[in-house]
């Protein structure tokens, strides 16, 4: 009794198990190992099934063992055949991903390569276009004789003058924010010591930069791309971090650029870095990073600063 019970349940699970196996020919594209294997199942329940007849039909003479066995033979053919196949699956689950992963690197990289064609062309427009307009604005202010004035529209003027010179000032930080001239003619390092030397005050993070490139040229994209993540990582440690010290450590060894950047701040927690980068500008970084098919590593915990260490060919 026991095993009748136990065979009609194996047959109807078997019989389950290749409605399942049919249903997912379709998905997986009528590929050959899929087709083997769903065709190995459906023997199987027949197998089994022959077996329950067998049981209930025992008194009967009927020779089914010899089909049985040759059907189990054929089984473990179909079986084999169907793993070796099954490589083929995974072959192209490798060269999708591959595809997959080359097309975003090119899909980030092209709208990083817009977004600071965007930048040049609006710092070139500020600088040659309002520019010269303030520059001539201030002539003709200092051209006026404040000797034939009061002393009211004398102050007056000379306040002007000063609000001219700040926003041409302001205007020229602009530019040079959206197109690093410095970056530009003199090279990563030059910018970036230049970028942090704006922050040189008594009230901010002491920032320490060690360099082995000096003067070292790399591709343009590789130099902005870097530029702006360390901008980005500056401005997050004295929004977001409460950081007395920043250190910057960028080197070029094996072909490779490497940046190491560090903060003592309150730091973050890793696990919940999917929720965490929108929030800091890290998804920014990760996209900048991924352009260039670079690796990148964060290593964090609240109250334990931050850290984190991006590698790029170069």
């Amino acid at each position: 009794m026991y095993i009748k019970i136990a065979l009609i349940i194996s047959v109807i699970l078997q019989f389950i198990a290749a409605a399942f196996a049919i249903t997912l020919i379709r998905k997986t594209r009528y590929n050959v190992s899929w087709i083997l294997i769903t065709i190995g199942f459906l023997l199987m329940a027949a197998r089994r099934f022959f077996e329950l007849i067998e049981i209930f039909q025992s008194g009967e003479e009927i020779n089914e063992g010899l089909v049985i066995n040759w059907m189990a033979v054929f089984i473990s053919l179909l079986m084999f055949v169907g793993v070796i196949y099954i490589k083929q699956i995974f072959n192209i689950q490798e060269r999708i991903d591959l595809i997959r992963k080359q097309n975003e690197s090119k899909v980030f990289s092209a709208i990083i390569k817009t977004e600071e064609k965007s930048r040049q062309e609006f710092a070139r427009d500020l600088h040659d276009g309002l520019g010269p307009i303030l520059s001539s604005v201030k002539m003709s202010v200092s051209a006026i004789d404040k000797s034939k004035i009061d002393q009211n529209n004398r102050e007056m003027i000379e306040h002007t003058e000063k609000n001219i010179d700040a926003a041409i000032t302001a205007i020229k930080e602009i530019s040079n924010n959206l197109s690093p001239h410095i970056l530009k003619n003199y090279g990563l390092q030059r910018a970036v010591e230049n970028f942090t030397d704006r922050f040189s005050t008594s009230d901010k993070p002491e920032i320490f930069i060690s360099s082995n490139i000096q003067e070292k040229r790399f591709d343009y994209d590789t130099e902005i791309t870097l530029y702006r993540i360390i901008c980005e990582l500056v401005a997050n440690s004295f929004k977001h971090a409460s950081a007395g010290r920043i250190d910057i450590n960028l080197f070029y060894k094996m072909h490779k650029l490497e940046l190491i950047y560090s903060d003592d701040g309150i730091g973050m927690d890793t696990e919940s870095l999917e929720t965490e980068i929108t929030g800091t500008g890290l998804s920014n970084i990760f996209s900048r990073v991924k352009s260039l098919n670079g690796s990148i590593e964060v290593i964090s915990s609240p109250n334990e600063g931050f850290n984190i260490k991006i590698v790029i060919a170069a």
